[in-house]
């Protein structure tokens, strides 16, 4: 079953997403190599960032935590000590917890040259210390000759930063092309529309490569079996707004996937 939406599928912006970010960069390699091949190639690489739940990103390496220990002997009456010390609670600590994220490069063959990186952005590149550590990676990028792809189908979070005021929309693709930076090419996909097809930049003299984002997410979808994972029947776990909801509900009643 392909999936009711026209283009991105806010169902998929909550638990899923992460399956759906390792899948998709997946996807993006296998577009773009026949394209690519021989002169260049995609190829998937990954890192991780530790999370807390609460949604604080800390990097790993980062995690030095002061420890301060404190005992103190429970008394017996009359003034007792027991020899076993004995906690009055046992509880559960929040833990931090690896997230995976993973960037499609495409590099030169011959010489191994990194020229242009796509980054499918996930909640904690666009909070906390995870934000922050993104935008670190993101400037290494801008500074240097390697053209950036982005990718957010994410509306939570903020965005990644423009001199100008964004126009609304749930969702964004913004193209940094090396050699014409500051400029950034800009994407602003609406809920009911098909996601655009996406020019991805190589070195000069070679002509762009192509990116179907509406078919990648599709096979994403049905490849994976997506469609048993989720209930159309209730609200999707983002928040929509007044217009939106009711195109959702109106679509998914059409659909026959609500009452």
């Amino acid at each position: 079953m392909a999936s009711p939406f026209p283009g991105m599928d806010p169902y998929l912006e909550g638990s899923q997403w992460m399956s759906v970010h390792a899948q998709l960069a997946s996807v993006l390699v296998r577009q773009l190599n026949p394209q690519s091949l021989p002169r260049f190639i995609a190829l998937q690489t990954r890192r991780f960032v530790r999370e807390r739940p609460d949604g604080e990103g800390i990097l790993i390496g980062d995690n030095y935590p002061d420890v301060f220990v404190h005992r103190q002997q429970p008394s017996r009456p009359g003034g007792q000590t027991l020899g076993t010390l004995v906690p009055p609670l046992r509880m559960t600590t929040i833990m931090r917890t690896p997230v995976p994220h993973v960037t499609v490069t495409i590099r030169d063959v011959e010489h191994h040259h990194l020229v242009a990186a796509i980054e499918i952005l996930s909640p904690t590149n666009k909070r906390g210390e995870g934000r922050r550590e993104y935008l670190r990676r993101r400037d290494r990028f801008l500074g240097s000759d390697v053209h950036l792809l982005e990718i957010d189908l994410l509306r939570k979070g903020r965005r990644v930063p423009m001199e100008e005021p964004l126009p609304p929309a749930p969702y964004f693709v913004f193209l940094s092309r090396a050699d014409q930076r500051p400029v950034t090419e800009v994407w602003p996909i609406m809920l009911d529309q098909p996601l655009p097809e996406i020019p991805v930049p190589l070195l000069p003299g070679n002509a762009d490569a192509r990116l179907d984002l509406q078919s990648a997410l599709t096979t994403v979808y049905d490849e994976y079996g997506l469609n048993y994972l989720i209930d159309y029947s209730k609200p999707p776990k983002v928040q929509l707004s007044p217009e939106e909801d009711a195109w959702v509900d109106e679509h998914l009643r059409a659909a026959g996937l609500r009452p």
